[in-house]
C-alpha cells in the first residue's frame, strides 16, 4: 500500500486537547469486520461485547516527564530537550531529541533549571534519534533522577496542546501504569477506569499486563510513498512467561483476546509461534505493521483515532481491513469524533 492512501483532511479542532470528564465515558465507535456494521457507543459499553473466558491485554508502561527546557552555554539560546531513553545509568547518558537541532554540536553544554543547577554535555550527534547527552551530576542516582524529573514536563504531544497543566501529569497516564519508560501514553488504556476494571472482574473477563515502552517512532512522519521502505524506530517490549501463558490459555480455550492499543498489538505480534501462540520476550522490536497483514493473536482491538498517514492508523487498518477502517474514519469526521490520545476510541471486532 501507499502512504497517500492513508491521508485525509483533519482540522485542528477535531483533535481533543482535554480528555473526557470521566475516563470511561468518551465516545466509542464499534466496527464489525464480518458484517461491516458501524455502531456508536460510550467506551464503558465495550464490556457488553466480551464475557467469561475473554482476555483484555493491557500495557502497564508508565510515562515519565520527558520534556525539558534549557539554555545553551554562552549564547543563552532556548533549547528544548526531549528525553527518549536512558543508555547508561552510572554515567547519566541519555538519547534525546534537541530542538532546534542545528544549533547543537558535540561538546556543547546545556543548562537546565532556574539556577542552571543541572548541566548536560553533548557527546554524540550522529544517532538517527537525534543527540546523546551526558548529564554532569555529582549526587546519587536517586538524587539525579529526582532532579531531572522535577524539571521535566509531561510529554503530551505538542500537536495536542502547546501548554501542559499539572492535571496532565495524572490524566496522561493509565491507572495501571507501573513500569516507567514511555515518552507517550498508550492512549487506548487511558479510558479504563477503576470502576470498569471492577466490572471486568465481576464479568469474569481476564486481564493480562505486558510492557511496551512507547517511543517517538509512532509519531515520526513517514517520508516514503512505498510503505515497504519505511523503517520503524525500535521500542522495548516485555512479555513475561506468565503473560504469554495467560494469553495462550485464552486462545486454546477459544476465548477472545482484546489488544488494548497499537503498542499491545505490535508487542503481541512480534514473536509468535507457527501455531499462533505468544512467545515470552524481553527486548526490542522495530516491527512495522501495515496492510495487508494477517494478525495471529488479537481477536479484537481497541484504539484511539489517529492522525492521517500515521503508522498507528496503518496498524489498525491492517486489522480491521483498509476499506472498513477508512469508512469508519470518514464517519468519525462527519459525526464529530475527537482524535488523538485525549480523544475517542474505536473497537474492531
Amino acid at each position: 500500500m501507499k502512504l497517500s492512501q492513508f491521508n485525509f483532511p483533519l482540522k485542528q479542532e477535531m483533535i481533543a486537547t482535554e480528555p473526557s470528564r470521566w475516563r470511561d465515558e468518551c465516545r466509542l465507535m464499534v466496527l464489525n469486520r464480518q458484517t461491516g456494521e458501524i455502531e456508536h457507543k460510550i467506551f464503558k459499553d465495550i464490556l457488553s461485547y466480551f464475557g467469561k473466558g475473554d482476555n483484555f491485554v493491557l500495557n502497564d508502561t508508565k510515562v515519565f516527564p520527558a520534556r525539558l527546557y534549557g539554555k545553551k552555554e554562552k549564547t543563552g539560546a532556548d533549547i528544548e530537550v526531549f528525553l527518549l531513553r536512558e543508555l547508561n545509568r552510572e554515567q547519566r547518558v541519555w538519547d534525546v531529541i534537541v530542538d532546534p537541532a542545528r544549533k547543537i554540536r558535540i561538546g556543547n553544554k546545556l543548562y537546565f533549571g532556574d539556577d542552571d543547577s543541572l548541566v548536560a554535555e553533548v557527546i554524540d550527534n550522529t544517532t538517527s534519534r537525534g543527540r546523546t547527552l551526558r548529564f554532569l551530576f555529582d549526587g546519587s542516582y536517586e538524587e539525579f533522577k529526582q532532579t531531572l524529573y522535577s524539571m521535566g514536563r509531561t510529554p503530551v504531544p505538542l500537536w495536542v496542546k502547546k501548554e501542559v497543566t499539572p492535571e496532565d501529569a495524572e490524566r496522561y497516564q493509565t491507572i495501571f501504569a507501573v513500569n516507567e519508560g514511555a515518552v507517550a501514553a498508550p492512549a487506548a488504556g487511558l479510558h479504563f477506569s477503576r470502576e470498569m476494571m471492577s466490572r471486568m472482574i465481576l464479568a469474569d473477563i481476564d486481564t493480562t499486563f505486558i510492557t511496551a515502552h512507547m517511543g517517538l517512532g509512532y509519531f515520526r512522519n513517514v517520508d516514503v510513498e512505498d510503505l515497504s521502505k519505511h523503517r520503524m524506530d525500535s521500542e522495548r517490549i516485555i512479555v513475561s512467561e506468565e503473560a504469554a501463558a495467560r494469553i495462550n490459555r485464552t486462545k486454546r480455550s477459544k476465548g477472545k483476546v482484546l489488544a488494548v492499543g497499537v503498542t499491545v498489538m505490535r508487542a503481541l505480534e512480534t514473536y509468535v509461534t507457527t501455531n499462533a501462540e505468544v512467545i515470552p520476550y524481553d527486548g526490542w522490536t522495530n516491527k512495522f505493521i501495515f496492510p495487508p497483514y494477517s494478525y495471529s493473536i488479537p481477536d479484537a482491538i481497541v484504539s484511539n483515532f489517529h492522525l492521517p498517514c500515521s503508522t498507528m492508523l496503518m496498524a489498525v487498518a491492517a486489522f480491521g481491513g483498509f476499506d472498513l477502517v477508512m469508512k469508519g474514519y470518514d464517519e468519525a469526521l462527519k459525526e464529530g469524533y475527537k482524535f488523538g490520545p485525549y480523544g475517542d476510541a474505536m473497537l474492531i471486532l
